[in-house]
């Protein structure tokens, strides 16, 4: 018999139908296996047991009545702590916050709940989601599943680590420079980027021009679920798509027959790619043709887009920095202290230049995929590495985590959907992820493809951390 752990959204929801299991069956194994694992990874801010116990009973009665509130009803979600939800508190994995409750629910939330779905907890973040990894002064370093000596990645730590053993179908990220990306890929798990403004975002983030919030799940199906719901249109959200968003399950299963896809194994100018990592992903990408693609090896044509990058982020940060009473911002991060004054010290006219900069290197991958409808690259340059460490202790990468990142913040900058698939593991047995880029506007094609390739190279599902100590 199929372990509750094991089954994906598109099977639950099948199992409420056909009555064999419940919303309260799969709410309480949920609840049960974050209790049993949770403590060791680090993956939740708080756990709301008797809402959920509650909201599962009432999913129950409609299913049993045959009325489901809508296509997620009984499925679980989690909500990373920079979301808000209404009467819990948004620490943003940071000591300078309080516990005050969220007067409203971000729009994500709303979507999700509208749905029937079921919300089962926050996840754990770095400080204002502001480096590529898992820890945070507030709730201290999240781990990785596949081996908690090392880390999750971040910023949506906590909900790469549910995903990954499923403690909850589906979980809220964001993505401001590889924030969905980059914990997918270290915890093998599915993570989509979708185009700027797809997904409303409420409040709206303090690095705003390079935010997006999206799905992160362990089967692309469920993500496909998912975006169906959170992509809907938010008045809240001046950036946002006023369209419907089409239907994302109905393609799903289209493939990748006839595209024209590139592969680009360092996009042009990543300095360094760990040997395991470019042999995966080379692998996957050689895949996509025996799926029917077409596959060519082509660089998009830019130079390392970092210094735009930093002229808008940077900025942001300090935006979030100034917004700390100054008798408090000691209890910050030191790095991100830096990072903030760097922004401070950055002038209007060069902060208008990047945002130009960015227009420009989205006109070039526009014109980029006139010719391919796809980019497969690395998700990122390396596997996951020891946790309470910035960079690779002895790796190469110097002392900032965007230089093992060269693969993820260039489509912050350009907006479009961009996604992290599980395609290997290491030798060690760490994650790989190829990341699958798709034209602005095109996320179903990105969520097809994305299913192909799990079709034709199905990942292992963990069941449960390996190693389990701590150093």
């Amino acid at each position: 018999m199929t372990e509750i752990r094991d089954l994906d959204g598109t099977a639950t929801l099948q199992a409420y139908r056909d009555r064999s299991l419940s919303p309260r069956e799969v709410v309480a194994d949920a609840l049960a296996r974050i209790d049993r694992y949770g403590p060791d990874l680090d993956a939740f801010v708080l756990v709301d047991r008797d809402g959920a116990m509650e909201a599962a009973a009432a999913s129950e009665a409609r299913w049993a009545k045959g009325e489901p509130r809508g296509p997620l009803d009984g499925v679980t979600f989690t909500i990373k702590d920079n979301i808000a939800w209404a009467g819990r508190p948004m620490r943003r994995g940071s000591l300078t916050t309080s516990d005050a409750p969220a007067a409203e629910n971000a729009p994500i939330v709303d979507r999700l709940l509208e749905a029937g779905a079921i919300p089962l907890a926050k996840t754990t973040m770095p400080e204002f989601g502001w480096k590529g990894l898992g820890d945070s002064t507030h709730t201290g370093a999240t781990r990785n599943p596949w081996d908690t000596r090392t880390t999750t990645g971040g910023s949506s730590a906590g909900a790469a680590a549910a995903a990954a053993l499923n403690l909850g179908l589906l979980h809220i990220g964001t993505d401001g420079a590889g924030s969905i990306r980059i914990p997918a890929a270290f915890c093998g798990v599915y993570g989509l980027k979708p185009s700027f403004g797809r997904v409303p975002a409420f409040p709206p983030s303090p690095f705003g021009p390079v935010a997006h919030l999206g799905p992160m799940t362990r089967a692309v199906r469920d993500s496909a679920l998912m975006m169906q719901a959170i992509a809907r249109p938010d008045p809240r959200d001046m950036a946002a798509s006023l369209a419907e968003p089409p239907d994302y399950a109905a393609g799903l299963e289209d493939g990748v027959r006839g595209l024209r896809v590139a592969w680009s194994p360092r996009l042009g100018f990543a300095a360094s790619v760990d040997p395991e990592v470019a042999r995966l992903t080379e692998a996957a990408a050689r895949a996509f043709a025996d799926l029917g693609a077409i596959v060519e090896e082509a660089d998009p044509g830019f130079a390392d887009p970092v210094d735009i990058l930093n002229g808008i982020w940077l900025v942001g940060a300090w935006c979030v920095l100034r917004g700390i009473p100054e008798e408090r911002r000691g209890l910050v991060e030191p790095a991100l202290r830096e990072a903030a004054e760097r922004g401070r010290a950055i002038a209007a006219p060069d902060f208008v230049a990047a945002l130009n900069a960015r227009g420009a290197l989205f006109t070039t991958m526009a014109r980029f995929h006139r010719t391919y409808d796809l980019l497969l690259t690395p998700s990122l340059a390396i596997p996951s590495f020891a946790v309470g460490n910035l960079t690779p202790p002895d790796g190469g990468y110097g002392d900032d985590w965007l230089n093992w990142t060269p693969f993820s913040y260039p489509f912050n900058l350009t907006g479009q959907p961009a996604a992290s698939v599980p395609c290997g593991l290491t030798g060690s047995g760490l994650p790989v992820g190829l990341q699958i880029v798709g034209p602005m506007g095109a996320d179903a094609r990105v969520l097809a493809a994305s299913r192909a390739f799990e079709a034709a190279r199905p990942w292992p599902l963990l069941a449960e951390p390996r190693v389990m100590h701590r150093d």
